[in-house]
């Protein structure tokens, strides 16, 4: 007769050892009778709940189920960051199961990974997610485990659309931490930057909010109410300093259960992180999509989300300005005011080099017909002042700002550079314009771009832009300015003086640089 232990592999030993649990007792022989109807043999002894005892913070791996449903291989791993993180393209060879996962950014490939049955009969997990590489290992675990490691499921809302609620008629103009202090900013630091904003002239120049981006946030209290961190003492002593220099405070959240520097989330807590940043006197709130995009996936959910904080926001009567920063995806201008938004970032993160900088600017800037008073496409903080760029680049980064109505959030230490860039009311009328209309490329010549913003007085902004490594002389005409030059004059935004329009029929543009014009409106009795 065969023999009936001819399995060398874990798996296959793993198998024989539960079929023989099911043999005919006296039997004397193998087991052919068929298993108890209360008794389940998985098809594979990769199958089922492993825990994960310890694994790294990112993206905090709790534990692995493999199942067979509907005649289909299944698969997920819970975690930390993006909660319940779906196996792709599972499949199972012998010992080994082959998948690839992935966080929900559609820019970034899903990473192999794999789960290996051990000759200890543990699971030796491993792969990569972003750019963080995981190896654990898992013991086997039940549904009595899976239910206490279970990521909690949050109730997203209804969708409809906010009514306006009059807020950010022109663009925020402030200052954030991010760009230039990451996650290590404190309460001294930004008590020293709202000094800083009052003593160098920003703050009259309507430089106004001042805004602590990611990595205040500490842990949740018993009652489950957010907390800030060691570094941020009592916030609601730091707002009210904030507000005595005649200034706003801002604050930065995602609704996923991490932000990106991994942080505490607003996922499961919206409503009362909100009334938590009210009560506080919080004016201005950014919320990153970070950890969010690995939980809400379809791009409803995205918008659900958003509209979630947005309703949380309106109902705590406080005036809030709500800047979503989701990276430009799914055409957020056409529903960003629906779901509470002011300002809603058309990119990823900026840096502090020409070459990014410009990318977004010229070519990345979000949609003209979704901007105007209340809502606004926003390229990210400005870089000025941190040292990536020289002048004329830092010039063409402001007038593109401008000329586009986006939000001017200084990136920068307010106490160790010049700021009369900063400070030029000029330019800045420019941006805070009531007509509220986003400006554009109206002629491209090869490295020279002429951008034009119509303005509430019946003037013309113009940007004359050249993208070259060279200086150009750029020829200029009616034609630029879109509208009859007859009476009127051209002011240099960046210089100074002013001409008749019809004499002004050139200028010269420094590499990487700009010259930035207003044209005056229509004489009232032209001669």
């Amino acid at each position: 007769m065969a023999s009936c232990t001819r399995f060398a592999s874990p798996a296959r030993r793993w198998l024989w050892r539960g079929l023989l649990a099911l043999a005919v007792a006296g039997s004397g022989g193998c087991a052919h009778a068929p298993p108890p109807a209360a008794v389940v043999v998985p098809a594979s002894p990769l199958h089922g709940i492993w825990v994960i005892a310890q694994g790294p913070p990112f993206p905090g791996p709790r534990y692995l189920r493999i199942v067979q449903r509907d005649g289909q291989l299944q698969g997920s791993i819970t975690t930390d960051w993006y909660g319940d993180v779906p196996m792709q393209h599972l499949r199972i060879d012998g010992d080994v199961a082959h998948f690839q996962i992935d966080n929900g950014n559609p820019r970034l490939p899903a990473q192999p990974w794999t789960a290996t049955l051990e000759h200890d009969g543990q699971l030796h997990v491993a792969g990569r997610i972003w750019d963080e590489q995981v190896d654990v290992r898992a013991s086997r675990g039940s549904e009595a485990d899976a239910a206490r490691l279970a990521f909690p499921v949050a109730p997203l809302p209804n969708y409809a659309a906010l009514p306006s609620d009059g807020l950010a008629r022109t663009p925020p103009l402030g200052w954030s931490s991010w760009n230039r202090f990451a996650e290590h900013i404190d309460d001294a630091t930004v008590r020293r930057i709202a000094d800083a904003m009052v003593a160098s002239g920003l703050r009259d120049a309507g430089y106004v909010y001042v805004n602590i981006d990611d990595g205040w946030q500490g842990q949740r209290d018993r009652d489950g109410v957010l907390q800030p961190n060691a570094r941020f003492p009592d916030m609601r002593a730091l707002a009210d300093y904030v507000h005595g220099k005649g200034l706003k405070l801002g604050l930065y959240s995602s609704p996923g259960p991490k932000t990106c520097a991994g942080y505490t989330g607003s996922y499961g807590h919206v409503e009362q992180d909100a009334r938590t940043w009210a009560g506080w006197g919080v004016d201005y709130v950014k919320y990153d999509l970070c950890s969010g995009e690995g939980i809400f996936r379809e791009p409803q959910q995205v918008r659900r989300a958003y509209l979630q904080m947005g309703q949380a926001l309106r109902a705590t009567g406080r005036p809030i300005v709500y800047s979503l920063c989701q990276y430009g995806r799914d055409h957020v201008g056409q529903w960003g005011r629906e779901v509470g938004g002011h300002l809603w970032r058309t990119t990823g993160d900026i840096e502090d080099s020409y070459a990014k900088m410009a990318s977004i600017g010229f070519d990345r800037n979000g949609d003209p017909a979704d901007a105007g008073p209340g809502g606004w496409n926003d390229p990210d903080m400005l870089e000025v002042g941190n040292g990536g760029m020289s002048v004329d680049e830092y010039r063409t980064h402001l007038a593109l700002w401008a000329l586009s109505a986006a939000p001017l959030l200084l990136g920068n230490d307010l106490r160790q550079m010049t700021l009369a860039l900063l400070r030029n009311r000029d330019v800045l009328a420019i941006d805070q314009d009531a007509l509220g209309v986003q400006g554009k490329a109206v002629r491209k010549d090869g490295a020279i771009e002429i951008w034009r913003k119509p303005l509430a007085d019946g003037g013309v902004a113009l940007g004359v832009f050249n993208r070259d490594t060279q200086p150009h002389r750029v020829a200029l005409s009616a034609e630029d300015a879109g509208t009859a030059l007859r009476g009127r004059r051209w002011r240099d935004l960046w210089r100074g003086g002013s001409r008749p329009a019809g004499e002004l029929r050139s200028v010269q543009v420094a590499a990487h640089g700009v010259v930035l014009l207003r044209l005056s409106p229509p004489a009232a009795h032209p001669h």
